[in-house]
């Protein structure tokens, strides 16, 4: 082979490698629903059951197309209810799974949610917020459900609940999600609001993120506990059933094998061992995006569609001299108690919650109001909040 077939040739690998590389991180322009749908492909969803619920529909319509092109199986179920159900058992097969709803849907789906924490079964659900209560206005947007999210099951658990702010992050916090789904097995909330589901943007389908597994048994099967903890992030390891691991699951108070185990003590370990396992990983959980903090006396919070207007607003103030700083949650659940210390640690004076309800995340940050003042822009409104309101009401706080 002479020198210039050589030079040929390693340009041709060179070209074609560029290539791939830029197919894998194409930018497209698609909306947050399908971006949704792509992020959990990427993760290794290979399970979807759900029922159509506006504004979610589109994510259940992108996995029926995608998830056979990657041999998984989309099933449309009669309600929420068996739609979750489903999911919690192909989850036990050993499947990522994954589940789409709006806010009545999830309402169906919340004596589930407390069996999947109680079962420890890892599983991702999307709930696209709209205007409520009851059927409210189903095509516009809102932030009312975030206590629902948290509080809506029944016992004591903890879950973890993630919020984009555009539909790059619906793409990112999705595969977010089913890593923290699977690497505590927990179910895992994405909360979404009708702007951001049905919006259309940009989006880079990156692949630069580790993708996480469960954690599988190490042990033969006759001596597999499904229960049994070993390791200092209280989490057991997962056996697919089915399988030569042989394994009873039940939403009972339960031993290490999973049989049902009726004392006060037992329940109370298992209680919080439950909710101790997300709690302690709240470092890693907690995710929020801080701007202009460095000589901020006081601070915005907000999250989903709602800080984007904020943060105009924020930057508005500040080109008129004050010392405005903003904080965006990208997780809502389990409350971020460490960035109300680094707000105090800062010498935040103030902090202002703007979100689209009666002030939900409000109430968590008046329990700090030991470290500063607190208030709200709170309005239970079914349109985003524009930038000129926000930047009118923040000034009228910090003059």
């Amino acid at each position: 082979m002479s020198v210039s077939t050589t030079l040929v040739s390693v340009a041709r690998k060179q070209k074609q490698k560029q290539k791939a590389k830029s197919e894998a991180v194409s930018t497209i322009l698609t909306t947050g629903n399908y971006a949704c749908a792509q992020g959990a492909i990427k993760a290794g969803c290979r399970f979807y059951a759900g029922y159509p619920i506006t504004p979610s529909s589109e994510i259940a319509a992108a996995m029926a197309k995608l998830l056979p092109k990657v041999d998984g199986a989309f099933i449309q179920m009669e309600d929420e209810i068996a739609s979750i159900m489903a999911c919690l058992g192909a989850s036990f097969g050993g499947k990522k799974v994954m589940t789409a709803t709006s806010g009545p849907g999830f309402s169906l789906m919340l004596e589930s949610v407390s069996l999947a924490a109680m079962m420890e079964a890892p599983v991702v659900i999307v709930t696209v917020m709209r205007g409520g209560p009851s059927t409210g206005q189903p095509t516009k947007t809102s932030q009312s459900d975030v206590f629902q999210v948290r509080y809506g099951a029944h016992g004591d658990y903890e879950l973890v609940a993630l919020a984009p702010a555009s539909v790059q992050e619906m793409y990112d916090l999705t595969i977010r999600a089913f890593n923290l789904s699977e690497k505590y097995r927990t179910p895992v909330i994405l909360v979404s609001d009708a702007t951001i589901s049905q919006m259309m943007e940009p989006v880079v389908y990156h692949d630069d993120f580790e993708i996480i597994e469960r954690k599988k048994p190490t042990v033969p099967p006759n001596e597999y506990k499904p229960f049994e903890i070993v390791d200092d992030d209280l989490v057991p390891a997962m056996a697919v059933a089915g399988t030569d691991y042989d394994f009873y699951v039940t939403g009972l108070t339960h031993d290490e094998f999973g049989n049902p185990r009726m004392d006060p003590e037992w329940a109370e370990d298992l209680s919080k061992r439950i909710c101790e396992k997300i709690t302690r990983a709240r470092p890693e959980i907690n995710d929020w995006v801080e701007y202009y903090l460095d000589d901020a006396s006081t601070v915005v919070i907000s999250y989903g569609i709602n800080a984007r207007g904020a943060l105009e607003a924020v930057e508005r103030c500040r080109n008129k001299g004050e010392t405005v700083g903003m904080v965006r949650l990208r997780s809502l659940w389990p409350f971020p108690e460490e960035l109300m210390d680094e707000l105090n640690a800062r010498g935040v004076k103030k902090v202002i919650v703007t979100e689209m309800n009666q002030g939900r995340m409000l109430r968590e940050v008046e329990r700090f109001r030991h470290y500063f003042e607190v208030s709200g822009i709170c309005r239970p409104t079914t349109f985003p909040l524009s930038p000129s309101y926000l930047y009118q009401e923040i000034m009228k706080e910090v003059s």
